[in-house]
């Protein structure tokens, strides 16, 4: 097991829910214990599965989603979430280049938390100051 914390952005949660080899190796190898996954994520699943037609895969999606929620810590928006989110946002618009909300409220509970961010959304998380990340989608472990 590694050592260090990851914080799942919202593609890589879709990806383990989807079976992604690649994201579950890399699972196996840091283990639960070392993955949060914050609330606007679960928010995106949530909003993902809820607008769903009644159909086997939304209760599929719906099964795996409530295995995540079993299987996984949270990271819950604390007021330093907070504090980075308006750090974040202020700086990314000063700079010209805004982000979605929820996606700089991602980073924000990485920062907060002091991990890792797992995602496949380097071209624009990249651009975050001292945001670590990590692409467990493209990268072969």
């Amino acid at each position: 097991m590694t050592t260090a914390k990851y914080v799942l952005d919202t593609n890589v949660v879709s990806a383990l829910m989807k079976g992604d080899p690649r994201v579950l190796s890399r699972l196996a190898e840091v283990g639960p214990a070392a993955v949060l996954i914050p609330q606007p994520v679960l928010s995106e699943i949530a909003y993902g599965i809820a607008r769903l037609p009644k159909s086997r895969r939304k209760r599929e999606l719906s099964t795996l989603y409530s295995r995540i929620l079993e299987e996984f810590g949270r990271a819950a928006w604390t007021d330093e979430v907070s504090a980075h989110f308006g750090e974040q946002k202020a700086w990314t618009e000063k700079r010209g280049e805004r982000l979605e909300d929820f996606d700089l409220a991602i980073a924000a509970h990485a920062l907060a938390e002091k991990r890792v961010l797992v995602t496949a959304d380097n071209k624009h998380m990249l651009r975050l100051p001292d945001l670590e990340t990590e692409d467990w989608i493209a990268e072969v472990s």
